[in-house]
């Protein structure tokens, strides 16, 4: 425990000596009183996905111990379109363990993330994050295995052009300063997510790069460490937050948008899972891929349609879903193959003595690897609900355990060629294909759904509103109908620019 806390760069971490977990109210009045922090920040997360707001300026600590033991109340139908407006009140109740340091505000200012709570002081049924927490308290009795997730954030980031040092078109993968033009960003945006209580794992310039004009348009990506799958909702939510805050601060732009022009690298956010259960990951047995994680994946790959619905949930995010551009179509696994929808990345499963070679002069250290491996599901994007996108691949670990065949499934599905080559075809032709528009992912969640619902997970009318909404793009036919039509699809990405 002394390790986790001791190069923690969260601040309530360092000064309470205690991990957040393990907050309670009065450390947090404690920080508060022993740093004049003069405002609290009531956050949650609306319909759209982003954080709302909520100031109080703290007037005693009678009032502010109030606040922190009661919460307040919120109108829920001005923040989701299923609450009706003859009964939409709600509390929002804090969740000590997410509190942070805002790292933006001059005012000395704690934020903290709330659940949703009815008239009766129960949790909202249909609430995205509550539905996150039955998923997973599911999975746990149905299985004894604990669920960890960690996403990628990809974002472009937008600013005015710079002619020196020019990076090469699409060819901007992990690329440096001076060819990387807004590297400072990055570091100080990664700065702030972990001080805000994100567990990173590292930053970079992504593959993406292009200019028009006079604009130049950079591609990042962040990348968490897994962890308990409602704190990797949480920590996702806030460095979306962060992110765009900081490039307003810096007056630029970033998008989280899955597709922002034609013809250039889109940007998803991958989920990376894992199995825990006994504090070790169950994800490898004997040098190899658990039947665990097999199950995991035959879950995956058999709701990967409906899970479509949580994770790519505007027009755009099909533009991004198409061959020969390292996003999947294809629902099939594979090991180190961006091809794929599901992929095993390395896991550090074969000599873990690398550091000795490289380093000679250093004494052997025993150091467990075993907990590295993960498998990663690749097509959901910035438009994502993280938290039903999350719920949603938790339901899939259950349904995978549940299946009769999710062993034989596993077998047939997995690929070890790059299906987007010509010579593979025949392959592809075996294949199911993800949705190719909201419509039709609209289509496959109503034909699934009974999954989602089951042990009462997912309201059935959360399902038939985010059915609706889907339709209402009317997008069935949208990518035939606009492949040609440069400015309607310009339209459309305008239009969605900020989703997410």
């Amino acid at each position: 425990m002394k390790n986790k806390i001791l190069m923690n760069p969260n601040p309530l971490v360092q000064y309470l000596n205690k991990p957040p977990e393990e907050f309670t109210r009065d450390d947090l009045i404690l920080y508060i009183e022993d740093h004049n922090i003069e405002m609290l920040n009531f956050r949650y997360a609306g319909e759209d996905g982003r954080l709302k707001t909520l100031a109080f300026v703290i007037n005693s600590r009678d009032h502010l111990e109030d606040l922190l033991t009661m919460g307040e109340r919120v109108d829920g139908s001005s923040l989701f379109s299923h609450i009706e407006a003859g009964s939409s009140d709600l509390y929002v109740i804090p969740k000590y363990k997410t509190a942070f340091v805002n790292p933006f505000s001059e005012i000395p200012t704690l934020d903290i993330l709330c659940s949703y709570y009815n008239k009766d002081g129960n949790p909202l049924e249909s609430s995205p994050e509550y539905i996150l927490q039955k998923a997973h308290k599911d999975l746990m009795e149905k299985t004894g295995y604990e669920f960890h997730a960690m996403g990628e954030l990809e974002y472009y980031i937008i600013s005015d052009i710079e002619p020196l040092f020019k990076a090469v078109d699409q060819r901007g993968y992990h690329e440096s300063s001076p060819f990387t033009k807004l590297d400072e960003f990055r570091q100080e945006a990664m700065l702030a997510v972990a001080q805000s209580g994100g567990m990173l794992k590292y930053g970079h310039c992504e593959v993406g790069n292009f200019s028009v004009g006079e604009t130049e348009y950079e591609q990042n990506e962040l990348e968490f460490i897994p962890c308990p799958v409602e704190d990797a909702a949480h920590q996702l939510l806030i460095a979306k937050w962060i992110i765009r805050t900081l490039a307003y601060k810096y007056g630029i732009t970033v998008t989280f948008a899955p597709k922002i022009t034609i013809g250039k690298a889109g940007s998803g956010m991958h989920v990376h899972t894992r199995l825990f259960k006994d504090g070790k990951n169950q994800m490898m047995e004997n040098g190899k891929l658990s039947d665990a994680a097999k199950k995991a994946i035959a879950g995956y790959l058999d709701l990967a349609p409906s899970l479509s619905a949580f994770g790519n949930t505007n027009p755009t995010s099909y533009f991004r879903l198409v061959p020969h551009q390292e996003a999947p179509t294809n629902i099939c696994w594979g090991d180190r193959n961006r091809s794929v929808l599901v992929r095993v990345p390395l896991g550090w499963t074969g000599n873990n003595n690398m550091y000795l070679h490289a380093n000679p002069q250093q004494a052997d250290v025993l150091k467990d690897f075993g907990n590295r491996q993960t498998v990663e599901f690749r097509c959901p994007d910035g438009s994502a609900d993280i938290y039903l996108l999350l719920a949603g691949l938790t339901v899939a670990v259950r349904h995978g355990f549940e299946m009769e065949n999710a062993l034989e499934y596993a077998d047939k599905t997995y690929v070890d060629v790059n299906i987007f080559d010509d010579e593979h075809k025949d392959r592809v032709k075996d294949l199911k294909q993800l949705p190719t528009s909201c419509w039709e992912s609209a289509e496959q969640l109503e034909k699934q759904a009974k999954i989602y619902t089951a042990h009462n997970i997912f309201p059935e009318g959360l399902i038939k509103s985010i059915v609706s909404r889907l339709k209402s793009y009317n997008d069935k036919n949208i990518r035939q109908e606009l492949s040609d039509d440069k400015d309607a699809i310009m339209n459309l990405v305008k239009e969605h620019f900020h989703c997410g």
